[in-house]
């Protein structure tokens, strides 16, 4: 830092050689000693309102620049400059009062572009369409500004077109490509978003390697960057953003959270909203209670992505807090009409009617499902209509409508048929379903529900292979992919129906791909055949062969430091449990070596299992389970002292 007893001169040079090696923090150190001690000139207050926007710091710039107004009220771009920073701070009303006072022709196309970003802003839509129409028709940022209104209309087809010409004009600025890229994800045309995105990822890491991209996921200590203009201008933050919600929308979780950690490295309180609420949303599984506070966090701020509001409703839900869900939606009624669609409102609300009423939530879904059939119906008619005279617009168009509305129809069908299943009433499940298959058999969500159903009526193993096989050759070459369940279901399946070939060949895939994992990430835990030996083991269990049952199960858990987990801890104790349950009831015998494999495999659990949770808990949870008392070690010691009895 230069010491500001040097000369005016020296303290000049040492200035400008900071800004140009674009080191505006250490600036602003510099000028804000200066101004404090002795000038309070144009020239100190301009350079630290320049190096303030450069930080993207718009609160200080825009105070620099309220006392640069004052100090030379004629300085026309001042004022712009003023107004511009309070636009940056989302200070709408303030930043078009200051606006409407800059006089002056050769600013006036500046103006208008900033007028038509304020009313952006604040959703006048209308406004801002007028005052673009203003702009040259050749101008790219006024073709990009008409691109974003239709984009906030919902016409991306419309608003692509306008980026692209945009582009075209002005040639290929991030910001550009980060508008066509997510044009192209609205419209699901991932490949191509995916793409586009790569691009603009591509081009930062040529033209700006002290942004440090990718460093932390190569595990390296960087500093952060901050948010500074270059960064914004770079669109890397956007860009990894999309490319992160793209794997998530393709179920690549590894990769979504990849996207994050690659994204240039800044501190928590530097992070921007979108960035909290995806970061929030990729590691919800991972981290739930970390993801509630992120996403109630954003909730309370003035500005927050649109889909903060609905995602926090509908993750409540699926971690079964209604209670809260239903305080969110009372206390936030306002933000209902804004941030909610009809129908996802009237869902929300109808899933959590069903905790206390049941019978009238099963009836405002079925209504919900009616109307939604007779859609499903309209735009199958359509599809074939115009496929008979190859109208392959108007084919497009209603593929993309049905397929919205099953989007739709799905949930509502699952919604009804936990009413079922939490009575274990499976048969009025696979009824349910049975009315639904003319839309939904091509669905993978519907196929493996209803697969899950037959397998608890325990007569139709045939039927289930039927519902389950489809999922796993659409997925065979990635088969750890597909949840371990459905794996292991299907094998049962094979089994109970004397198709044990099949069975072992779809074991030794799995056990070939985990090799494969485990080869490339050593210290990765797979769980698949795991739980496929497990439920395997459990069926033996339950038909009352214990000595195979149980021998399978010890088996499955091989290696112990790679196999034990809570999820596969359950399925071993519940073995267990129930062998004990019918030793004491004397309804068994078992050979001596038998119990002896069993004491082993419980002194091996309980080396291993200390760090392993027995169970998980809900992650909003006030009361915590004994830390000591919620591990592996501590249930494997319990099993082992009531089996010693028995022995």
């Amino acid at each position: 830092m230069a010491n500001i007893q040097m000369k005016e001169g020296e303290v000049t040079s040492t200035i400008y050689t900071l800004i140009k090696d674009r080191k505006y923090s250490e600036t602003v150190q510099v000028l804000n000693n200066i101004i404090q001690v002795y000038d309070k000139s144009r020239p100190a207050l301009s350079l630290l309102g320049f190096c303030y926007y450069q930080l993207q710091d718009f609160v200080n710039a825009a105070d620099c620049y309220e006392q640069l107004t004052m100090l030379e009220p004629a300085n026309q771009e001042f004022k712009l400059y003023y107004a511009q920073c309070l636009y940056k701070s989302s200070l709408y009303e303030e930043a078009m009062k200051i606006s409407c006072q800059v006089d002056g022709n050769n600013l006036h196309s500046k103006i208008v572009k900033l007028q038509a970003g304020i009313k952006y802003g604040q959703e006048d839509y209308t406004g801002a369409k007028s005052l673009i129409d203003d702009c040259p028709q050749d101008d790219p940022d006024a073709i990009n500004n008409i691109g974003c209104l239709h984009y906030s209309e919902g016409k991306y087809e419309e608003a692509l077109k306008k980026f692209t010409q945009a582009q075209q004009i002005g040639g290929e600025k991030p910001s550009l490509m980060y508008n066509i890229s997510l044009s192209h994800y609205m419209l699901k045309r991932f490949n191509v978003a995916h793409s586009c995105v790569s691009k603009i990822i591509s081009k930062g890491i040529n033209e700006h390697s002290e942004l440090a991209i990718g460093m932390n996921t190569e595990g390296l200590n960087v500093r952060s960057v901050g948010n500074s203009l270059v960064l914004h201008e770079s669109a890397l933050v956007e860009a990894f953003n999309l490319q992160g919600a793209i794997e998530f929308q393709l179920k690549h979780m590894d990769l979504a959270k990849m996207s994050l950690t690659d994204m240039p490295p800044r501190m928590e309180h530097e992070l921007d909203p979108v960035t909290l609420h995806n970061q929030a949303l990729f590691n919800m599984e991972t981290n739930p209670s970390e993801g509630f506070e992120k996403l109630q966090f954003l909730l309370q701020q003035e500005s927050f992505p649109p889909e903060t509001f609905a995602n926090l409703l509908l993750l409540y839900i699926k971690y079964e807090y209604y209670d809260l869900a239903a305080d969110v939606l009372a206390e936030n009624a306002h933000l209902t009409y804004k941030y909610l669609a009809p129908f996802l409102y009237e869902f929300i609300e109808v899933v959590i009617l069903r905790q206390t009423a049941p019978e009238e939530a099963y009836s405002r879904l079925e209504d919900m499902a009616t109307k939604l059939t007779e859609n499903l119906r309209k735009f199958t008619k359509q599809v074939q209509e115009s496929r008979k005279v190859h109208n392959d617009e108007a084919t497009k168009q209603a593929i993309q409508e049905f397929d919205e509305t099953i989007d739709k129809f799905i949930p509502i069908l699952m919604q009804q048929a936990k009413i079922f299943w939490d009575h274990e009433n499976y048969s009025e499940i696979e009824k349910l379903f049975r009315k639904s298959v003319e839309f939904c058999n091509d669905q993978d969500v519907w196929n493996m529900n209803v697969g899950h159903v037959l397998f608890m009526l325990e007569n139709k193993y045939k039927e289930v292979a039927g519902f389950y096989e489809p999922l796993v050759k659409k997925h065979y070459d990635e088969i750890l992919e597909i949840n371990a369940v459905v794996l292991a279901n299907l094998c049962v399946s094979y089994i109970m129906t004397s198709q044990n070939e099949e069975a072992e060949e779809l074991m030794r895939k799995i056990e070939k791909e985990e090799e494969n994992v485990a080869y490339e990430q050593p210290d990765k835990k797979i769980f698949h055949l795991c739980i496929v030996n497990l439920v395997i083991g459990t069926l033996y269990c339950a038909k009352g062969n214990y000595e195979f049952g149980i021998s399978r199960v010890i088996k499955s858990l091989e290696p112990y430091q790679k196999k034990l987990g809570t999820d596969t801890w359950y399925y071993a104790k519940r073995c267990f449990l129930s062998m004990l349950e019918n030793l004491a009831k004397q309804m068994i015998m078992l050979k001596d070596e038998v119990l002896h494999d069993c004491l082993l495999f419980l002194d091996h659990c309980e080396f291993h299992g200390r760090a392993v949770p027995a169970h998980v808990e809900a992650p909003l949870e006030t009361e915590k389970m004994h830390p000591g008392k919620n591990t592996v070690t501590y249930e494997a010691r319990q099993l082992k002292a009531l089996l010693l009895q028995f022995m």
